[in-house]
């Protein structure tokens, strides 16, 4: 009975580390890890106090604000709604914030133009 222990690999060694307690190192925490800082997706800055189309549901306003979860502050808004015979119909929102989880779409309004997808195959 004397050798069971040493037979089943001796139990009581130190097989998992530090009794569970995982990359102990001493230091009770003290070690901080510099990570880069997260930069935006897209810089909307270029876009303060200038008119942008949003897609969210016809959104049209001026961008007074913005931060990192792509939530938008419009002022001057304007709302464009189409109906089931093709009706566009327009209404004033004033200031409104938008989620930048509703986003589809942000586009300067001034300088840029609809061109025709280039992708579409015509059939000839």
């Amino acid at each position: 009975m004397s050798q069971r222990g040493q037979y089943r690999g001796n139990r009581g060694s130190n097989r998992g580390g530090r009794g569970g307690r995982g990359n102990f190192d001493g230091n009770k925490g003290s070690i901080s890890i510099e990570r880069p800082k997260k930069e935006n997706i897209l810089d909307l800055g270029k876009y303060m106090d200038k008119k942008i189309s949003v897609k969210v549901s016809g959104v049209v306003g001026v961008l007074k604000g913005y931060d990192a979860l792509m939530n938008l502050v419009l002022d001057d808004v304007e709302e464009s709604m189409h109906d089931e015979e093709n009706k566009t119909t327009t209404r004033s929102l004033g200031l409104v914030v938008v989620r930048g989880t509703l986003l589809v779409l942000i586009s300067p309004v001034d300088g840029s133009e609809e061109i025709a997808n280039p992708f579409v195959q015509t059939e000839e």
